[in-house]
């Protein structure tokens, strides 16, 4: 599935984009906010990129790979918040970019196409996105696509603080 935005294509992962998966996963300051804080090595981000892949074969979505100008800056798109027990059934979006892509837009602008494909392709009606408290970027992007903060609580295991922002379908059409 390939998705095209102004300046980014949004597509199908492939076994190739193991090494720019992982590059982006083994830095500290890219996976800060991420669970525990801790990054990925290869074998981690192997497993990581199967399950991504096999995501879009078990639901009617997943993240999709981000490219711009033919290279891997990271990833957007629609996941099961598994590691928030307190919210399912949900489906979440998210967004992971390469440190070099920061501050330029990409994250928004990628995850405003996966929110569109959530509601208009995948049939969802209420999408959630979670952050952790302190990670003001994300709650940055999450503000320029319409979700509003719903609470906050505590991710189980690591005990991570985060806030819980959402939209709904409804919504969503008002924004546009």
């Amino acid at each position: 599935m390939i998705r095209r935005t102004e300046r980014l294509l949004l597509r199908d992962w492939r076994d190739d984009d193991l090494d720019a998966l992982a590059a982006m996963n083994a830095d500290p300051e890219v996976m800060r906010f991420i669970l525990d804080g801790a990054v990925r090595d290869r074998e981690q981000t192997a497993e990581g990129l199967q399950r991504m892949m096999r995501s879009w074969q078990q639901n009617r979505f997943g993240l999709f790979a981000v490219e711009k100008d033919g290279t891997l800056i990271g990833w957007a798109g629609l996941a099961i918040p598994d590691f928030l027990p307190e919210i399912l059934p949900a489906v979440e979006i998210g967004w992971r970019l390469d440190r070099p892509y920061w501050g330029h837009g990409y994250a928004t602008e990628a995850a405003r196409e996966a929110l569109r494909f959530g509601f208009d392709e995948a049939g969802l009606d209420r999408i959630v996105s979670i952050r952790h408290v302190e990670n003001e970027r994300s709650r940055r992007v999450m503000e320029k696509l319409g979700l509003r903060h719903e609470f906050d609580t505590v991710v189980p295991g690591p005990e991570q603080p985060v806030a819980v922002h959402a939209i709904t379908k409804a919504t969503a059409g008002m924004q546009a």
